[in-house]
Formats: structure tokens, sequence, C-alpha cells
């Protein structure tokens, strides 16, 4: 019986996977189970409300541009957080960091995958008051639908600026199909209107089996997460000529618009349901690496910083197949640059380059923030290599205890001196046959109060409450002290909370798209990375900083360019500024 329901549920997924053809909005290609087959029963119904939720994690995949079975990295590869995998495939993130990025060969990804959900979304809204389902679960349904199309909307809305909002429209191919791109402004006030009143029909945080669907706080956090976006620079008031101007954000600045982003992360906050989990008992920061591993502590409050999440995005041996060290059986999701390392503060809440810090650049890694230990393997970091339990993992250069470094050297294994460890299992290797949970959240309270705090700094300047929020995060890290320095003046306190940003949100998609909102893609995006070396000669150790990769930025890269197959159909649908 039940292998007869995974087969049925395996032939729904596939047909509706096949429903749409190469155009984003094309006419369904109908088989044996077609709509009328589909919703006219509950559990294919259910099936394919699950399917539009199995690509929510696509855009900040740290995976995301794999080509077959090779390995590539995602966002974190395309800015200043980690050097991409080299090899012959010319793979979006190569094209970003060298300045090439173009409509021909960017990847389609995020126009693709976001129309064709919202178009499921768009299908299962017009039959669901006539499935067979509880007038409850059509409720709940109805909230789930609108927040993932609102969801999808934003992932486009991040790449492209204004694109076309197609409303509850599902299309054919004998239709016309309207390719004007709706303005900025049009597209937020869509997708916070559909987060309200997605937010109105859902519970604020589903439980039990229903862990990985929206809740009402998912509505309220994307509508932060948005409205910070419209309040940032490159958006408030821009110096672009019509189209652009309109298209790509707002032509005037108004300061109201970080009130709206203060107000949204606020009602988050307020709902009282979500909190940092802290656990510094037995060791420093050991919170932060379980909430990545929250399966395993789930009776004691793990979850509780989890708004949003992707159930099992990666599959055995998943994250650790992407960034373990090549004797692990892994490679290919990225390598950690010195400048991350770096923006790590010591384990006393100072940045390195204080004089007082207590940094020490022939022991660069002691006494660090937690968070670094928790993110990036170093040379003699201890990892599990198959069944044996914390190996160093051999990174130095030269002879050390009359071990000459193998294939997880720098420049063998790695070409800047790290792995990314953040996000993976301690007992899980790729290879070592033992499975771990794989769930990722997509939407964390951290941001939140990030997000609160950058918001309210720009609109009231650094008050109680926003040195509150960034402590917090700093204290769950187990920082000591954890307090900020008084006095600080708006400008002193934004890089305190850009930087925290940036450590504390590593690897997860946030970096790329930060640097950009600020309008500092210029200063990040066109440096010359840079990599360390360990040498190790018996007792004797030595750290040299060495160049790995010069980026360059062109301000077209500013976003994304519309993919060259969607413009060629129609001369309405405008290509970004300086990609024609």
């Amino acid at each position: 019986m039940k292998l007869n329901y995974l087969f049925y549920l395996f032939l729904l997924v596939t047909c509706m996977s096949s429903c749409s053809q190469q155009g984003f909005l094309d006419e369904t290609e109908t088989t044996d189970l077609d709509e009328s087959t589909v919703f006219a029963d509950s559990t294919y119904t259910t099936a394919f409300l699950s399917d539009i939720y199995n690509q929510v994690g696509f855009s900040s995949n740290p995976g995301r541009f794999s080509l077959g079975f090779t390995n590539h990295g995602g966002l974190q590869t395309s800015t200043d957080e980690a050097e991409p995998r080299i090899t012959s495939d010319i793979t979006t993130d190569i094209q970003f960091i060298t300045g090439t990025i173009n409509p021909v060969i960017v990847t389609d990804d995020a126009w693709r995958i976001c129309y064709s959900n919202i178009r499921k979304v768009n299908q299962l809204l017009i039959h669901l008051p006539d499935t067979p389902l509880t007038n409850g679960r059509k409720q709940r349904y109805e909230g789930e639908a609108r927040f993932l199309r609102a969801w999808y909307y934003a992932i486009l809305l991040k790449h492209y600026g204004g694109v076309p909002l197609v409303g509850d429209a599902v299309f054919t191919a004998d239709d016309e199909i309207p390719m004007t791109r709706d303005s900025y402004a049009d597209c937020v006030d869509y997708i916070i209107a559909e987060c309200n009143a997605a937010a109105q029909l859902l519970p604020t945080e589903p439980g039990g089996r229903d862990f990985g669907r929206a809740g009402a706080g998912a509505c309220m956090a994307l509508k932060s997460r948005v409205l910070l976006f419209a309040a940032s620079a490159l958006y408030n008031g821009n110096d672009y000529a019509e189209p652009y101007s309109t298209l790509l954000g707002y032509p005037d600045y108004d300061l109201n618009r970080w009130k709206d982003a203060m107000d949204a992360a606020q009602a988050v906050i307020g709902l009282g349901n979500y909190s940092l989990y802290v656990d510094n008992d037995e060791e420093v920061g050991r919170g932060f690496y379980r909430i990545w591993v929250a399966n395993d502590f789930i009776n004691d409050g793990a979850y509780s910083g989890h708004i949003f999440v992707q159930k099992a995005d990666f599959g055995t041996p998943g994250r650790a197949g992407l960034f373990n060290p090549p004797s692990r059986g892994g490679g290919g999701g990225g390598y950690p640059y010195q400048e991350l390392i770096d923006a790590f503060p010591m384990s006393n809440g100072k940045a390195i380059d204080e004089p007082d810090s207590g940094y020490d650049p022939q022991d660069p890694y002691a006494n660090r923030d937690s968070r670094l230990y928790n993110s990036i393997v170093f040379d003699q970091v201890p990892l599990q290599n198959g069944f044996d339990p914390e190996v160093p993992v051999d990174i130095y250069l030269g002879n050390y205890d009359g071990v000459l470094a193998g294939q997880d050297a720098v420049h063998s294994g790695t070409p800047t001196g790290y792995y990314i460890r953040k996000m993976m299992h301690r007992v899980a290797a790729a290879n070592y046959f033992v499975a771990t949970d794989q769930s990722r959240p997509l939407i964390r309270y951290a941001e939140i109060l990030l997000n609160f705090a950058e918001a309210k700094n720009e609109f009231e300047g650094p008050t109680t409450e926003v040195y509150a929020a960034v402590e917090a995060i700093r204290q769950r890290a187990g920082l000591s002290p954890y307090e900020l320095p008084g006095g600080l003046d708006k400008d002193q306190m934004r890089e305190v909370i850009r930087n925290e940003r940036r450590i504390e949100l590593a690897f997860e998609g946030f970096r790329f798209w930060d640097v950009r909102r600020w309008e500092i893609a210029e200063e990040t995006e066109s440096r010359t990375m840079t990599g360390m070396e360990v040498i190790r000669d018996g007792s004797s150790v030595e750290y040299n900083r060495f160049d790995v990769r010069k980026h360059v930025f062109r301000p077209a890269a500013y976003f994304w360019p519309l993919p060259y197959d969607e413009t060629a159909k129609s001369a309405d649908l405008i290509q970004n500024p300086l990609y024609d």
C-alpha cells in the first residue's frame, strides 16, 4: 500500500513538473492525471502544494550553481566570501567575480523557477474552492500558497528589480502574455499585501507534521526582509533615468521607508514566538552550531530561532559533500577568503586591528569569536574522517612531524587555505555513511534582530533598542564582554551592524545582496582577495598571506541581467541597464 502511494505521489510530482513548457507561463500539458483529477483528490491537492515548496531555498542554496555531478558554489562564491571551485565550467559565480556576467550566459534559474512556481500557485488558488478539503484546510492552503507566491516574487525582485506581475492569471499558449515589467514600488506593494493577507489565514508557527510549512510568522518575516531592501540605498532614491528609475527602485528618497522596515521587524519580535538559541554552558558558542543540526536537539529549543525552513534540501551526504575537504570526500562549494576570517572579532568582542584586542598574527586563530570556529576550517581543525572522529585537517605546507601535507593542503585542496564548516554536522562527513538532518533555515530570528537594528539605527540612530538587538547576537556567540562600546554614533553603529551581518549570516546567501543594497559593491567586489599559507617545519610555524584573485565589478552587476531568451520574446520586456 505504501509503495503504491509513493508511486502515485511520484507520478503526480513528475506530471506537475512538466506542466509548463520553456516559456514561463505556457499552456499546461495534460496526461491522464490532469488538473481536474488532481484537484478532485485531497491527497493529490496536498502533494501539489508540497511541490511548490520544493524549490523555496534554491536562491540561497550553497550549491546553487552545481552542474551535473560537479559541485560548484552559490552566492557565497559570487562575492567576497569565498573562492569558487576552478573548473572548465563557466558558472554564474565565476561570471560575477570576473565582471563578465551577461544576459546570454547567466543562469535563468531565478526567472524560470520563480515564474513556474507562481503559475502553480495560481493553478492551486483557482481550483482550491472546489477541492474536497475541509474549510480549515482550504484556508490554510490558501494562506500558504499566497505566501509562496510572495516568496518567489521577492526572489525575482532581488535579482531583477521590477518584474511582470501576473496576478491570479494562468495563461495558455494561445493567450497574449503581458511582458511589461511593473514598477519596483508596485512589486513591493504586491508582496507586502500578499504577506498581510496570508498571515491572516495562517497560525503563527506551524508545528508537528506541518513543520517547514509557512505560518504567519514567516509572512511577517518576509515582509521585514522586503521592506529592509526597499529602504536601502540601492532602491530608496536612485539616479537612473526613466524607465529604470521606477523599475529599479524609488526615484525619491523617503526616510519613512526605514520606519516601515523597523516596524515590520519589530512586529516579528513582538510575537514572542522566536528567540536566539543560547548554549554556552559546555562550550562557548555551541548554540550557534546547534541551530544547523536542530533536529538532534528538537526537545530543548534549538528550533526556537527558525522562522521559515526548507526541509532536507540536500540529500546524503548533503552539505558535507559540498564543503568537506577532499580527504573527507567533499569539495567545490567555496573556499573562504582571508578577508572574511579577519572580520571575525576576538573573543573579547574587539576587532583584530584594535590595538588592545590581543590578536597575535603568529597565532591568528587563538581566542577568536566562536562563530569563526563554527564557520571555518583552518589548519589542524579536527573533523570527522570516515569512521574516525576529530582527525586534524592538514592544510599546512612543509614537513610536520615527519609527514608531508597531502590532498587537503593549501594550493592543492583549497586555493585559500580554508574550508567552510558552517551548517555541517560534526559527526558527518561525505565519506562517512551516516545520514544527518539536512534542513536549512531560510529565515531565522538573528536576521530579524539585525533587520530591526539596521532599520532603527537608520531611522532614529543608535538607541538602546539597537544596542540590545546587536548585543543579543553577540551574547549568543559567547563574546565576553558582549556589550558594545557606549556612545557610538549612527555611522559607527552602521559599521558594527554590517559586520555582524557579515559574520553571523556568512554563507547563507546574504552578503551578495547586502553589499549591493548598501551600494558598496564597487569597493568590496573590486579587490584582490587573499588567502593564508601555513608553513610548518617541526615546531616552527609561519603564516603568510597571499593573493588569490582580483575581483572585477561592473556597475551593471548591481542587478542581474534578465535572461536573453526572455527579452528576445518581446520588446516590451526591458533589459536591465548596461547589459544591452
